[in-house]
């Protein structure tokens, strides 16, 4: 089975070697048929502390590396 990929904005750069990536997906409500915007946080792990807060970035799904972090951020 692949690795999910997804794309996001790094919000937080404060930890050695963690970014923290805000997430937004797009959907259609089922009733109201309006578009709804909805995002979530993900711990990535960055070896070499290359981000910074703005960024675009893709995070990939991984092995975990510690108690929260389980997707690594994969150079664009």
């Amino acid at each position: 089975m692949p690795k999910r990929i997804l794309q996001g904005v790094v919000t937080s750069n404060q930890n050695q070697q963690t970014v923290t990536v805000s997430v937004e997906r797009r959907f259609k409500h089922p009733l109201l048929q309006k578009t709804v915007r909805k995002s979530k946080k993900y711990r990535a792990h960055d070896e070499m502390n290359a981000f910074n807060v703005g960024d675009t970035v893709r995070i990939q799904e991984c092995a975990p590396k510690s108690k929260t972090k389980r997707w690594e951020v994969i150079a664009n």
